[in-house]
């Protein structure tokens, strides 16, 4: 048996904990959950064979943003089971002094809202919060296959729509304390996946590769907005606004009363 000089053994029981630590990843934060890694399908081929968006008033078709569905690969990450509630958001502005949602009368929002989304933040206040928290917006796709799973699945819970699992067209008139709607998660237990508040992305809206659709908002002025809210787009509500592959823009500075987000984390 090799014998230790005193210096030699505590060298060796110091390096034991870090050789340990550098083969470990981190873990994860408080309230996420993992998106393991692999294939899934992002975008959809649908038609609007009837042209109902027309009819409703949209200047936009729905779905010409959305095609070709293909197969996209991505890491384990992990994404916050709901979206960014008043109360964290509060705890944000108060360790960092950031400024406040405009909504917010006199610095403080309703107490009985302490767990509904945090809305009316731009962009940018977003992407601090989840800073702030060493975390980052999710990339589009993350969002996207976080919300449907690898079936592609229009919405969160199936594909077929039902009112009672979700937060959407005018149905309470208002944001509700996230997470109201178990039966309506998604494949891996995220919760709000589909209305209740849109949510803010980390990518611009940029075409999918092969897309056809000449939309003048493509490019980096724009960014990407998921999910749907609990009414809609200006004054129509439709369940095709809730679906897992929908898309949406804003412009960073840009503030809505039905506009959230929830932060993505990756180990590496």
């Amino acid at each position: 048996m090799t014998s230790f000089s005193r210096g030699s053994l505590k060298l060796f029981l110091f390096l034991i904990p870090v050789a340990v630590l550098a083969g470990c990843k981190p873990s994860a934060p408080k309230d996420m959950v993992l998106i393991p890694k692999g294939e899934f399908i992002i975008g959809s081929d649908e038609v609007d064979a009837d042209a109902k968006a027309l009819q409703y008033g949209s200047k936009k078709p729905w779905f010409a943003n959305e095609k070709p569905s293909r197969k996209v690969s991505l890491d384990d990450y992990y994404m916050d089971k709901t979206e960014v509630t008043n109360r964290s958001y509060k705890e944000f502005t108060d360790t960092t002094k950031y400024k406040l949602p405009p909504n917010w009368e006199n610095g403080i929002y309703p107490v009985t809202r302490d767990e509904h989304p945090v809305t009316n933040v731009d962009w940018n206040d977003a992407a601090a919060f989840c800073k702030w928290k060493g975390k980052r917006l999710p990339a589009e796709a993350e969002w996207e296959k976080a919300a449907r799973g690898t079936d592609g699945r229009r919405f969160p819970w199936g594909n077929e729509f039902n009112i009672k699992k979700v937060n959407t067209l005018g149905e309470y008139n208002g944001t509700t304390p996230v997470g109201s709607f178990p039966d309506g998660k998604s494949p891996y237990g995220l919760l709000d996946m589909a209305g209740n508040a849109w949510e803010w992305t980390g990518d611009w809206y940029m075409p999918y590769p092969n897309n056809t659709y000449d939309d003048p908002d493509y490019g980096q002025t724009h960014r990407v907005i998921r999910g749907g809210a609990w009414g809609g787009i200006g004054h129509y509500s439709m369940p095709e606004f809730v679906r897992t592959s929908f898309r949406v823009v804003a412009k960073p500075g840009d503030l809505y009363n039905d506009l959230g987000f929830r932060c993505a984390w990756s180990a590496k």
